[in-house]
């Protein structure tokens, strides 16, 4: 068994809660940090069915990206879904820590991993923090590339069929931007890092067509594709970290959306 301190202490160095945005909500949300853990699962969001799978998998911490509970709530009951998971986790003594942002934007983070995984090199963050670091990434590819190829080494990368585009699908690339999630803020942080090309988990209508509109190719590989494959890594980070422990990927977080 491992102290709950330790495992967030790990967590914290590895994802700064520092680096979070300003409106987030990380660290551990719920839970005694004096506790001892044998079990941990992680996931991207937490739901009443990876509620169900903690608790009967008798994992002790829930690594979630996204944060539960996300902002302030004026009573905890039955009466909402929100209510509901956190009085059966409570109840079943399963503690919830969230990296979120402070995650994507962490040395090693999501968009780090996204940035790589794409291939690039020179990586930067788009929006550079005063204390060093940043939010999203860029980088420049080793030789210029089509769009159908970049999209083909997403498809491989995140291991997904389908994905969405907008914009230029016939340039040459030699610069592309990412930032997980819903980042469609971060468009003209691309355009303005000299990026043909920006990769984002879902954004807007009207980004769409600022990007068509700019010149820039958009896509858009969904806000669960985005993000899941880290948590998975995450997972692998913590069994390197605390061998002893039983720690998985949870197999119930899914994707909302389907295509029909």
């Amino acid at each position: 068994m491992t102290p709950l301190n330790e495992i967030c202490d790990f967590l914290n160095r590895f994802a700064p809660c520092e680096l979070a945005e300003d409106w987030d909500n990380v660290g551990l949300l719920v839970g005694d940090s004096s506790v001892s853990i044998e079990r941990v699962m992680t996931c991207l969001t937490v739901t009443p069915a990876v509620v169900r799978e903690a608790i009967e998998r008798m994992a002790g911490l829930i690594v979630s990206h996204h944060p539960m509970p996300f902002r302030p709530l004026p009573r905890i009951t039955n009466d909402t879904t929100v209510g509901r998971m956190l009085l059966d986790l409570i109840a079943a003594r399963v503690a919830v820590y969230s990296p979120h942002t402070a995650f994507d934007s962490a040395a090693d983070g999501i968009n780090q991993q996204l940035a790589e995984g794409l291939g690039l090199s020179e990586i930067a963050p788009l929006k550079p923090f005063e204390e060093g670091g940043g939010s999203g990434r860029y980088g420049r590819f080793e030789s210029p590339m089509g769009v159908i190829n970049v999209v083909d080494r997403l498809k491989d990368f995140l291991a997904i069929k389908r994905l969405q585009i907008a914009g230029p699908q016939d340039q040459t690339i030699s610069r592309a931007a990412v930032a997980c999630g819903a980042a469609g803020s971060f468009l003209d942080d691309a355009i303005a890092a000299g990026c043909d090309l920006f990769v984002t988990g879902e954004t807007n209508f009207h980004t769409c067509l600022e990007a068509e509109a700019r010149g820039v190719t958009l896509l858009l590989i969904s806000h669960y594709a985005s993000e899941r494959f880290a948590v998975e890594q995450l997972a692998e980070h913590l069994k390197a970290e605390f061998d002893p422990l039983t720690i998985w990927a949870s197999e119930q977080d899914k994707n909302p959306l389907t295509w029909v």
